[in-house]
């Protein structure tokens, strides 16, 4: 079995679209464990504030299936894919890692470049799994969120699954 951390994103009826797609997950991979939930301004255009998390799920699938399953995933929430790559979307989900995996495999490059390069992957990767370590950089991530520097908003926000509470807001 891999350990793979999964990137969720939505800025279109996000509650409804993160639920869904932690549903469908959860019935593809069994046990799920999930970040905070957080909220943060979109980044590379205009457009309404996204919801992120980062979800840890155990797999048989190779990176390629586990590619199609999420793509798939994607596409019954409505994923557009014929619109600009900066845009709105009702759903995105990402392999940030696969195992330890490294370099592309099966047309998936990892690790995923965001983790290093936006706050929205790295903070809720940081906070799921602060002792495991990067890949390539070989530091965890708890020290790549210690050193991150750039200049990027985000908050946890109450989030509902199931009906129990998985993430709260600090106010």
């Amino acid at each position: 079995m891999a350990l793979v951390y999964l990137s969720l994103g939505s800025n279109e009826d996000r509650e409804f679209h993160i639920a869904s797609c932690l549903d469908a997950l959860s019935a593809q991979f069994g046990q799920i464990q999930l970040s905070s939930v957080y909220e943060s301004e979109s980044v590379g255009f205009k457009g309404e504030p996204f919801y992120n998390l980062v979800v840890a799920i155990e797999t048989e699938l190779s990176v390629g299936e586990l590619n199609t399953c999420l793509k798939q995933i994607e596409d019954k929430h409505g994923r557009r894919r014929d619109v600009p790559r900066f845009s709105g979307r009702t759903l995105d989900v990402d392999i940030l890692t696969y195992d330890n995996r490294v370099g592309e495999v099966d047309g998936v490059v990892l690790p995923r470049d965001e983790i290093t390069e936006n706050a929205f992957v790295l903070l809720p990767l940081a906070e799921l799994a602060p002792e495991a370590r990067h890949p390539e950089l070989g530091q965890s991530y708890r020290h790549l969120w210690q050193a991150y520097d750039r200049n990027q908003r985000l908050w946890p926000v109450d989030f509902y699954w199931r009906g129990r509470l998985v993430s709260r807001c600090d106010g």
